[in-house]
């Protein structure tokens, strides 16, 4: 990660490479949220989180076998509990609404991160907001209500889940952030998956169904995709600055769009287009004061 001591050329250079890293994994997640969906019908959502994660973790293991099981070591065992306990419940979200509502809505309601980010900073941290952030991020709450239309017709409430997972989101970035600043990339995914991977087992077990070999085969390539998505998405988060290379995984709205369009034959409504819009516009704005500031 670049700081005030880094040559800008330097800066800029780990900047680029980590908004690499960040859109690369960004289709990778939004290939894996569009296989769950597919999957909705037929398999119940706690089992495919399970499977997700237990995949990931096997994917994970020749890859920590290289790195060295004794590097695993880690002095901040709490966050990495933190994280895979909030990334977690995050992903059962995230899973139960592309799954239940269109998948550009819940992929887009994910990013109003930094609105909830201004939200949490003000309620539980006291840090003074100021107008123009409080103005910026109720604003882009405005687009979440477009989106939801809570009290239209298009209501649905999976939405519910949606804006849950966009608010455990926030909490990961802040504790993958803090934990990058000393722990290696896979330190981090291998706490993460190991955790997320023993909390999903409960409800799986409760809500199991055995899958076929081909919905066995799509939950295998689901769980490469996301630890592979994951990996990608935190070592971008680390090597550059947040407030540069974040904003890239904003195309994941741009690949749930085109994705939802193209294999569900899902034509977002005029509210869907307005409100996101809305949303990337006051989270990228609050992004840039965040750096400012």
């Amino acid at each position: 990660m670049s700081d005030d001591s880094t040559p800008p050329a330097a800066a800029a250079n780990a900047n680029f490479r980590g908004a690499l890293y960040i859109i690369a994994g960004a289709f990778l997640l939004t290939v894996m949220a569009s296989l769950a969906k597919f999957l909705g019908d037929s398999l119940p959502v706690p089992m495919m989180v399970f499977v997700r994660f237990l995949a990931g973790f096997l994917f994970l293991l020749p890859v920590l076998w290289r790195f060295g099981f004794k590097n695993l070591k880690t002095g901040r065992i709490k966050l990495h509990l933190l994280r895979g306990s909030v990334g977690f419940l995050g992903n059962l979200a995230m899973f139960f609404s592309v799954v239940n509502i269109v998948i550009a809505d819940a992929i887009t309601i994910q990013f109003s991160r930094p609105l909830f980010t201004v939200l949490l900073a003000g309620l539980f941290l006291g840090e003074v907001v100021g107008r123009r952030r409080a103005g910026a991020a109720i604003i882009g709450f405005l687009g979440i209500l477009i989106i939801t239309r809570p009290f239209g017709d298009g209501f649905s409430i999976w939405y519910f889940a949606a804006i849950g997972g966009a608010i455990t989101a926030t909490i990961v970035v802040l504790v993958v952030k803090v934990l990058s600043r000393t722990e290696h990339t896979l330190v981090i995914i291998f706490y993460f998956t190991a955790t997320s991977t023993a909390l999903a087992a409960i409800p799986a077990l409760i809500f199991w169904q055995t899958p076929s070999l081909d919905e066995f085969a799509i939950l295998v390539l689901m769980g490469g995709l996301g630890v592979f998505g994951q990996t990608l998405f935190t070592h971008g988060i680390g090597l550059g600055e947040t407030s540069f290379v974040l904003p890239f995984d904003y195309l994941r709205i741009v690949f749930a769009f085109a994705i939802g369009l193209i294999w569900f034959a899902e034509v977002p409504s005029a509210w869907s287009y307005g409100g996101a819009a809305i949303i990337i516009v006051s989270s990228y704005y609050l992004l840039r004061t965040e750096r400012a500031r």
